[in-house]
């Protein structure tokens, strides 16, 4: 007899992608930063880690909240700080859907949507995309409407495109909320911001964000949420009571308050990411116009060039110790799968293209 709850029992989990512990690996599998945090996150760590540690931290992370404000353009009362954008989108199942309720989003996306919902005992609905990242428009809003939360990752992932404002709209449920999970925002080439919080429907649209990717803090795991005041106080209600710890708050305030190191990091990133999508092309991928900080390609082995399958490249590279992604969905009527390279410095860049080129030619 199993202990735990039914939904737990059944539930796959979601699976990381593969962090190996020792040196030597050309990392680009899980769409980490290349490059180091601003020096003034060190400080801060520094400072905290020396400080008062026998006490709880601010429950309501005060400082932290302005920053982000400032910089969002919102008041601090719009925003929910947490550990990480994951909890964030815990928060968001706790607080607003009930168990057999429906938890929709695009796929492929973010699978954890997924798992976090029927964690929470929820329904949920895939609304499948095209294979050019496009919406079927009639069954994208027909399966929306019926949900309590609809999740969109903007820019997307695996794919890294990103939808206008316009096309989110169009996926407001009929009574629940929709969130847009911008995890990957700072690496558009405009801008993202929260401008749909002004709209006619935006006592219903929280924003997600994470330090872990344009701030170089995915080992200090801090997040935050943007919305509504009405809707900040009701998450608040369900979260851990000190759910960011003193080493985080003060790690990610530094962070957010050097926005000239950040904006400088992913100014080269996008430029990789160019140099990157064209080098790809050339060999003979397809790739996705990328406003993230990874690119998706993929390849026709019975009609390319390219003599091997998206497998293959992968487990080639791997025997190299270069680590990309390779994913595989299960769409209606076929099998989406390809490859998903998250943007290193150029030097790793270019020892990834030398292997694949080797692997292509060989």
């Amino acid at each position: 007899m199993s202990l735990f709850r039914p939904d737990v029992e059944r539930l796959a989990g979601y699976v990381p992608g593969e962090q190996p512990q020792e040196s030597g690996w050309v990392k680009l599998n899980t769409n980490e930063n290349p490059y180091s945090p601003s020096p003034s996150v060190l400080e801060a760590v520094h400072a905290a880690a020396s400080g008062r540690l026998n006490v709880y931290p601010d429950p309501l992370a005060s400082a932290y909240r302005k920053a982000v404000a400032d910089v969002a353009g919102v008041d601090p009362a719009c925003v929910l700080p947490a550990n990480g954008s994951d909890e964030n989108l815990t928060i968001l199942l706790r607080s607003f859907v009930d168990a057999g309720e429906l938890v929709a989003y695009p796929y492929p996306s973010y699978i954890l949507y997924e798992t976090l919902a029927e964690i929470q005992g929820a329904r949920f609905e895939r609304i499948h995309l095209r294979s050019d990242w496009s919406w079927d428009w009639d069954a994208a809003i027909a399966v929306a409407q019926r949900a309590k939360i609809v999740f969109v990752p903007n820019p997307n992932s695996p794919s890294g495109n990103r939808w206008t404002s316009d096309e989110l709209l169009r996926l407001m449920p009929a009574n629940g909320v929709l969130v847009i999970d911008e995890a990957y925002g700072d690496f558009c080439d405009e801008p993202a911001s929260c401008e749909l919080l002004d709209s006619d429907v935006g006592d219903r649209i929280v924003y997600t964000r994470t330090l872990s990717k344009s701030y170089s803090l995915a080992g200090i795991r801090s997040g935050f949420a943007i919305a509504r005041p009405e809707l900040i106080d009701g998450m608040r209600k369900v979260k851990d009571s000190y759910n960011c710890n003193s080493l985080t708050l003060a790690a990610g305030l530094a962070a957010i308050e050097d926005q000239d190191w950040m904006k400088s990091n992913t100014q080269h990133i996008r430029q990789t990411r160019e140099r990157l999508t064209q080098e790809l092309r050339a060999i003979g991928f397809d790739v996705v116009p990328s406003q993230a900080n990874f690119v998706w390609a993929t390849c026709d082995s019975s009609d390319s060039k390219i003599r091997r399958t998206h497998a293959e490249i992968f487990e080639e590279l791997k025997q190299r110790r270069i680590l990309i992604r390779y994913m595989k969905f299960d769409a209606p009527d076929s099998t989406i799968d390809g490859l998903r390279i998250t943007i290193g410095t150029d030097e790793e860049v270019d020892m990834f293209l030398n292997a694949i080129r080797e692997i292509v030619v060989a």
